[in-house]
């Protein structure tokens, strides 16, 4: 990479000590906006083949827990919703991507990887690693409530598991505790880390401040994030429809949108 655009890439990441990120109030449009200019950047220099190489082995993983039955079927679910839990790690590198592109750097998928030199790297781990418990304290969650309502003997094939779901008082327990306790989960990784690693991406600095920026941007405009998150949620589901291969599609664009709609609301 040429030096004086390390330099340039080197300046964009610095921020002076003591200053503050001013949050913006953004509108319903705004969001829309930023997901219109993250399909923009996808169709501009598609990532689906790098998506395919990471959504494969965990559909790999998914269909292992579809077919090896059991009490592994309570963990179906849980798992293909987890996408939203983990997605902001997936969306890292896009983060760079438009971030290139919006300075009129060269926006190669390549650069995607250049995340890795990031002085903000250790941060970004870190909160990684944090998102990574959140989605292991969901499966167990998950998987305790299924327990609770179907105790250790439940339907040990998907038909019979359909039909206690939409059937019984106690599927429809489990659907409606499983799914409020979701939305939990996801609330909170929305709310710690929907800005968070574009902005540690993006300045640097540490994990804490960049989860406090945030929790102050989700607060700030609750209605718009919220409106953010359920669109991210719709997106998840339709592109996890078809054996999940639509998630090659689905998750570059919010990964990209993701960073836009950090510009928006973080001045």
């Amino acid at each position: 990479m040429p030096a004086v655009e390390a330099k340039h890439i080197r300046n964009t990441r610095s921020k002076p000590d003591g200053q503050v990120d001013n949050i913006r109030s953004i509108t319903l449009s705004d969001v829309f906006a930023a997901l219109k200019k993250g399909a923009s950047d996808f169709w501009e220099r598609p990532s689906h083949y790098i998506f395919l190489v990471i959504i494969y082995p965990v559909v790999g993983f998914i269909l292992a827990v579809w077919t090896a039955g059991g009490e592994t079927f309570s963990l179906l679910y849980p798992i293909a919703t987890g996408f939203a839990l983990v997605g902001p790690i997936a969306g890292i590198g896009l983060y760079e991507i438009s971030r290139r592109r919006e300075q009129g750097l060269d926006d190669h998928p390549v650069y995607a990887f250049m995340v890795l030199r990031s002085p903000a790297i250790g941060a970004i781990l870190a909160l990684g690693l944090v998102l990574a418990i959140i989605f292991g304290l969901w499966l167990f969650a998950a998987n305790s409530i299924y327990v609770f309502f179907f105790g250790e003997n439940g339907p040990t094939n998907l038909p019979d598991l359909l039909a206690a779901v939409f059937t019984t008082s106690e599927g429809w327990g489990l659907l409606i505790w499983g799914n409020l306790v979701g939305l939990v989960f996801a609330f909170v990784v929305l709310a710690t880390t929907v800005v968070a690693f574009p902005r540690l991406l993006d300045h640097g600095g540490s994990a804490a401040d960049a989860v406090a920026l945030s929790v102050r941007a989700v607060t700030h405009n609750l209605v718009p994030m919220l409106a953010w998150g359920l669109i991210v949620a719709v997106l998840l589901f339709i592109g996890s429809l078809p054996l999940f291969v639509g998630l090659a599609i689905v998750l570059p664009i919010l990964g990209h949108a993701t960073w836009h709609l950090y510009r928006a609301v973080v001045e």
